[in-house]
């Protein structure tokens, strides 16, 4: 074999834009593509819109029609929020779901003495619900104030591109328990989700009807309805007709109850459940989920950015789609969601997926996501799709969210030892400290911090059970602490300067101006 000559070898230089995408973040698809790729993104979103209230509402006291109902407040809160992000917020093409950060303060308040001692279900439920609304309603002030006060932002400035790498990554990486542990609660719909949805979006990608890459861009409508159909099959002809309850749960498509007892219109409103009651020791306890959903829509909003081939948000989008997510988790209160909202990190893994970054696309989504949730009948026979199909999807998108975070690592020397130390220390201790708090609590049944005082235990709960929080809090000390002078150019600072101001990049004026030319009125700094 001849020897390979050093000018040969290729070389990739970084790429402030990631590349090959055929609709980036201001170019659209046609209006028939653009829609048929919105209802993709609306299926996708119905996991987690159904995942939450499934597991929630039944420890409220709720029965299925509470539980249908908070299913579309959910999504139905999903589509306005999204809407005002790509309107007025990063603009960025990222769905604003709901967020499984809130789940230890909100069981947390499920357990209050003061609650568990209501005797009726419904009566407890709509309690609750109050309570948490409540608290939703206080906490929300966190993202607010840091959002439109620019202090985010300030922060943001002490991001340096090695500093985001862990955060990026393991707000993929860290959902690994929603991945392949589902998947293995019925593995015969499970698995074939799995490989139907890599061979078709992989290596059938090339297959061309008509121009359109049909397999690549729909791969996942195309996938869900052939496994759909054939759990609903093996539902039908009574494969699980003798199977433990779990097994039925999870496999089975008519278990979730969603349709029988779904209205057929209904509209969500404010206040819809009473009243919120305020209690302070809630209210910090939320604060503490409000400050994880921040840390981790950070991070949502710089992998969305990559994978929309758009330039990295700058201080003053990043803070101002803060504010509005703050926003988002005040009307989460107002409407009762039963929980708060982050980016869903689902939609953003299938913008590469797809190769479609256009914000006209999730526009669409939102659109769907409200008009199916006030029609819900229509609504919950889609939501009755199991949760193993999805999770069979996170195991991909979740991943490709992942390796966007460790792509950032091309603009950092990755030779330096100070560099290596940083992203394997603040990677592994974001992935171990969540699951030491995670094998505490399942065996213990509470946390770790178990202490008189609940608001403290679901803050030190709720912050150390996030890995993006974690690796944030751990890469950003030691990269502005360990011996970070004359390391710019190392840590990626020198190519992220011009991306920390509005004005440093041409660029962001295409991506990021807001529309109807209100930056006459909300000037970017």
């Amino acid at each position: 074999m001849a020897e390979v000559k050093p000018e040969e070898i290729a070389t990739h230089p970084p790429m402030d834009q990631l590349q090959g995408f055929e609709y980036c973040i201001d170019s659209n698809p046609s209006w028939g593509e653009a829609i048929a790729l919105g209802f993709q993104h609306y299926i996708l979103a119905l996991g987690t819109a159904v995942m939450i209230p499934t597991l929630l509402v039944p420890l409220m006291g709720g029965n299925d029609d509470d539980k249908v109902r908070v299913v579309q407040t959910l999504l139905f809160i999903t589509g306005i929020n999204t809407l005002l992000q790509s309107l007025f917020g990063t603009r960025l093409p990222a769905v604003i779901g709901g967020s499984y950060a809130f789940v230890v303060p909100v069981i947390s308040i499920i357990h209050d003495s003061s609650l568990t001692q209501v005797t009726d279900d419904h009566e407890r439920f709509l309690q609750t619900m109050r309570a948490i609304q409540g608290a939703l309603i206080v906490s929300s002030s966190i993202q607010i104030i840091l959002g439109y006060s620019q202090l985010w932002g300030i922060c943001s400035r002490f991001f340096s591109p090695l500093g985001m790498v862990p955060v990026v990554s393991l707000v993929g990486f860290g959902l690994f328990e929603r991945g392949f542990p589902v998947v293995g609660r019925c593995v015969e719909i499970g698995i074939p989700m799995l490989i139907l949805f890599v061979a078709s979006s992989q290596y059938l990608k090339h297959i061309h009807v008509r121009g359109l890459p049909i397999l690549e861009r729909f791969s996942l409508l195309i996938t869900i309805t052939i496994i759909w159909i054939y759990a609903h099959l093996l539902t039908v002809g009574g494969a699980y007709k003798h199977r433990p309850e779990r097994t039925q749960f999870n496999c089975r498509t008519d278990r979730a109850n969603l349709i029988s007892s779904a209205p057929w219109i209904k509209i969500p409103y404010p206040l819809q459940w009473g009243a919120p009651t305020f209690n302070a020791s809630h209210s910090f306890g939320m604060m503490a989920a409000v400050f994880v959903s921040l840390i981790e829509s950070t991070g949502g909003f710089k992998a969305a950015a990559r994978l929309a081939s758009a330039t990295p948000p700058p201080a003053h989008v990043l803070s101002r789609g803060i504010g509005w997510q703050g926003i988002g988790i005040l009307l989460a209160g107002l409407f009762g969601t039963s929980t708060g909202s982050t980016v869903s990190v689902e939609n953003v893994g299938l913008l590469g997926s797809t190769r479609v970054g256009s914000r006209r696309v999730i526009q669409i989504s939102a659109g769907f996501m409200i008009f199916f949730s006030v029609l819900g009948k229509f609504g919950a026979l889609f939501a009755s799709i199991p949760f193993s199909i999805f999770a069979a999807v996170y195991c991909v998108l979740f991943g490709i969210v992942a390796a966007v975070g460790l792509s950032l690592l091309q603009f950092t020397n990755m030779n330096s030892m100070r560099n290596l130390f940083i992203v394997g220390v603040s990677i592994f201790l974001g992935l171990s400290v969540p699951e030491y708090f995670f094998r505490y609590t399942e065996g213990a049944q509470h946390g770790p911090s178990h202490t008189r005082a609940a608001w403290f235990n679901d803050y030190i709960n709720t912050i150390f059970s996030s890995p993006p929080t974690i690796a944030l809090m751990v890469a950003v000390f030691l990269d502005n602490t360990l011996d970070f002078k004359d390391t710019g150019n190392d840590r990626g600072m020198l190519w992220w300067a011009r991306f920390r101001t509005f004005n440093g990049d041409t660029r962001n004026e295409e991506f990021y101006n807001l529309p109807f030319n209100l930056n006459r009125f909300f000037p970017p700094s």
